[in-house]
Protein backbone atom coordinates (compact mmCIF):
# COMPACT_ATOMS: atom_id res chain seq x y z
CA UNK A 1 0.00 0.00 0.00
CA UNK A 2 3.01 2.47 0.49
CA UNK A 3 3.87 5.17 3.08
CA UNK A 4 1.03 8.04 3.99
CA UNK A 5 2.42 11.10 2.18
CA UNK A 6 1.27 14.34 0.85
CA UNK A 7 -0.01 12.32 -2.01
CA UNK A 8 -2.43 9.78 -0.53
CA UNK A 9 -5.92 10.17 -1.30
CA UNK A 10 -8.75 10.28 1.35
CA UNK A 11 -9.98 6.69 0.14
CA UNK A 12 -6.42 4.94 0.61
CA UNK A 13 -5.72 6.16 3.45
CA UNK A 14 -8.90 5.11 5.10
CA UNK A 15 -8.13 1.77 4.17
CA UNK A 16 -4.82 2.04 5.19
CA UNK A 17 -6.69 2.80 8.93
CA UNK A 18 -9.21 0.64 8.95
CA UNK A 19 -7.13 -2.06 7.78
CA UNK A 20 -4.47 -1.24 10.54
CA UNK A 21 -7.48 -0.79 13.31
CA UNK A 22 -8.81 -4.51 12.08
CA UNK A 23 -5.54 -5.88 12.43
CA UNK A 24 -5.54 -4.43 16.22
CA UNK A 25 -9.05 -5.93 16.87
CA UNK A 26 -10.50 -2.32 17.73
CA UNK A 27 -14.10 -2.06 16.18
CA UNK A 28 -14.16 1.24 14.48
CA UNK A 29 -16.80 2.43 11.59
CA UNK A 30 -15.82 5.53 9.35
CA UNK A 31 -18.83 7.91 9.12
CA UNK A 32 -19.07 11.58 9.03
CA UNK A 33 -17.41 13.63 6.29
CA UNK A 34 -15.31 11.25 5.30
CA UNK A 35 -17.94 8.96 4.38
CA UNK A 36 -19.24 11.36 1.96
CA UNK A 37 -16.50 11.91 0.18
CA UNK A 38 -15.57 8.45 -0.46
CA UNK A 39 -19.43 7.69 -1.76
CA UNK A 40 -19.37 11.36 -3.34
CA UNK A 41 -16.23 10.41 -5.34
CA UNK A 42 -14.07 13.53 -3.51
CA UNK A 43 -17.17 15.94 -4.65
CA UNK A 44 -17.22 16.97 -1.25
CA UNK A 45 -13.82 17.46 0.68
CA UNK A 46 -12.85 16.85 4.18
CA UNK A 47 -9.47 16.41 6.04
CA UNK A 48 -10.75 14.91 8.90
CA UNK A 49 -11.56 10.83 8.57
CA UNK A 50 -14.13 10.23 11.39
CA UNK A 51 -14.14 6.38 12.52
CA UNK A 52 -16.49 5.98 15.70
CA UNK A 53 -15.23 3.79 18.20
CA UNK A 54 -15.63 3.00 22.02
CA UNK A 55 -12.12 1.73 21.85
CA UNK A 56 -9.43 3.20 24.45
CA UNK A 57 -7.48 6.26 22.78
CA UNK A 58 -3.95 4.23 24.07
CA UNK A 59 -5.35 1.43 21.80
CA UNK A 60 -6.09 3.17 18.65
CA UNK A 61 -2.34 5.03 19.22
CA UNK A 62 -1.10 1.25 19.47
CA UNK A 63 -3.09 0.54 15.88
CA UNK A 64 -2.04 4.26 13.82
CA UNK A 65 1.14 4.90 15.59
CA UNK A 66 3.04 2.27 13.63
CA UNK A 67 1.17 4.54 10.80
CA UNK A 68 3.42 7.45 11.21
CA UNK A 69 0.07 9.23 13.38
CA UNK A 70 0.63 11.07 16.65
CA UNK A 71 -2.11 11.76 18.66
CA UNK A 72 -3.14 15.39 20.08
CA UNK A 73 -2.83 15.65 23.42
CA UNK A 74 -6.53 15.58 25.25
CA UNK A 75 -8.39 14.73 21.83
CA UNK A 76 -8.91 11.45 20.64
CA UNK A 77 -7.81 13.01 17.33
CA UNK A 78 -4.13 11.90 15.70
CA UNK A 79 -2.36 13.65 13.06
CA UNK A 80 0.51 12.86 10.20
CA UNK A 81 3.18 15.12 9.67
CA UNK A 82 3.41 13.75 5.74
CA UNK A 83 -0.40 14.90 5.12
CA UNK A 84 -3.36 16.83 5.73
CA UNK A 85 -5.52 14.56 6.40
CA UNK A 86 -6.20 13.55 10.13
CA UNK A 87 -8.36 11.08 12.55
CA UNK A 88 -11.03 11.62 14.69
CA UNK A 89 -12.51 8.62 16.54
CA UNK A 90 -15.44 10.04 18.25
CA UNK A 91 -16.67 7.44 20.67
CA UNK A 92 -19.70 4.76 20.54
CA UNK A 93 -22.70 4.20 19.76
CA UNK A 94 -22.83 4.94 16.36
CA UNK A 95 -25.87 6.60 15.98
CA UNK A 96 -28.23 8.88 13.15
CA UNK A 97 -30.03 11.43 15.81
CA UNK A 98 -31.77 9.02 18.14
CA UNK A 99 -31.59 5.69 16.30
CA UNK A 100 -28.65 3.64 17.28
CA UNK A 101 -27.31 1.18 14.88
CA UNK A 102 -24.63 -2.09 16.39
CA UNK A 103 -21.07 -2.18 15.06
CA UNK A 104 -22.61 -5.10 12.46
CA UNK A 105 -25.21 -2.73 10.53
CA UNK A 106 -22.55 -0.79 8.92
CA UNK A 107 -20.46 -3.35 6.11
CA UNK A 108 -17.04 -3.71 4.89
CA UNK A 109 -16.30 -1.92 1.58
CA UNK A 110 -13.75 -3.62 -0.63
CA UNK A 111 -12.29 -0.48 -2.44
CA UNK A 112 -8.80 -0.17 -4.84
CA UNK A 113 -6.64 0.08 -1.90
CA UNK A 114 -8.38 -2.81 0.53
CA UNK A 115 -11.62 -2.91 2.80
CA UNK A 116 -13.11 0.11 4.57
CA UNK A 117 -15.28 -0.79 7.42
CA UNK A 118 -17.99 2.37 6.77
CA UNK A 119 -21.20 2.91 7.18
CA UNK A 120 -23.60 1.92 4.10
CA UNK A 121 -25.23 4.72 2.23
CA UNK A 122 -28.49 5.21 3.38
CA UNK A 123 -26.96 5.52 6.71
CA UNK A 124 -24.36 8.29 5.78
CA UNK A 125 -27.63 9.83 4.41
CA UNK A 126 -28.90 9.21 8.06
CA UNK A 127 -26.13 10.75 9.20
CA UNK A 128 -26.21 13.87 7.35
CA UNK A 129 -29.82 14.64 7.45
CA UNK A 130 -29.32 14.02 11.11
CA UNK A 131 -27.01 17.13 11.26
CA UNK A 132 -29.15 18.91 8.81
CA UNK A 133 -32.26 18.50 11.02
CA UNK A 134 -30.46 19.07 14.43
CA UNK A 135 -27.96 21.48 13.94
CA UNK A 136 -29.63 23.47 11.02
CA UNK A 137 -26.40 22.54 9.34
CA UNK A 138 -26.72 23.59 5.54
CA UNK A 139 -23.86 22.17 4.23
CA UNK A 140 -24.50 18.49 5.75
CA UNK A 141 -28.04 18.49 3.63
CA UNK A 142 -26.14 19.43 0.68
CA UNK A 143 -23.32 16.12 1.39
CA UNK A 144 -26.54 13.99 1.53
CA UNK A 145 -27.66 14.82 -1.57
CA UNK A 146 -23.85 14.52 -3.10
CA UNK A 147 -24.25 10.86 -1.72
CA UNK A 148 -27.92 10.27 -2.72
CA UNK A 149 -26.94 10.86 -6.20
CA UNK A 150 -24.24 8.70 -6.60
CA UNK A 151 -25.35 5.74 -4.74
CA UNK A 152 -28.33 3.59 -4.33
CA UNK A 153 -30.48 4.65 -1.09
CA UNK A 154 -32.66 2.62 0.54
CA UNK A 155 -35.74 4.96 0.50
CA UNK A 156 -38.30 3.01 2.62
CA UNK A 157 -35.17 2.82 5.21
CA UNK A 158 -34.49 6.50 5.12
CA UNK A 159 -39.04 7.02 5.41
CA UNK A 160 -39.12 4.75 8.16
CA UNK A 161 -35.53 6.17 9.90
CA UNK A 162 -37.12 9.71 9.46
CA UNK A 163 -40.52 9.14 10.82
CA UNK A 164 -38.65 7.26 14.16
CA UNK A 165 -36.77 10.70 14.45
CA UNK A 166 -39.93 12.33 14.52
CA UNK A 167 -39.81 13.85 10.65
CA UNK A 168 -43.03 13.80 8.76
CA UNK A 169 -43.25 12.24 4.74
CA UNK A 170 -43.28 15.56 3.27
CA UNK A 171 -39.13 16.02 4.59
CA UNK A 172 -38.29 12.68 2.64
CA UNK A 173 -40.16 13.20 0.04
CA UNK A 174 -38.93 17.13 -0.46
CA UNK A 175 -35.21 15.70 0.16
CA UNK A 176 -35.25 13.09 -2.61
CA UNK A 177 -37.26 15.76 -5.17
CA UNK A 178 -34.08 17.62 -4.56
CA UNK A 179 -31.93 14.60 -5.54
CA UNK A 180 -33.41 13.26 -8.53
CA UNK A 181 -33.05 17.42 -9.70
CA UNK A 182 -29.49 17.95 -9.50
Amino acid sequence: MGAINADTSPEQLAAIVSQALERAGIKATLYGGGAVVLYSHNEYESYDLDFITSAPVAAIAGAVSPLGFEHVPGMRQFEHPETDYYLEFPPGPLAFGETVISYDEAVTMQMEYGPIRIVTPTQSVMDRLSAYVHWNDNQAFDQAVMVARRQPIIWHELSEWARREGMDDDFVDGFKRRVEKS
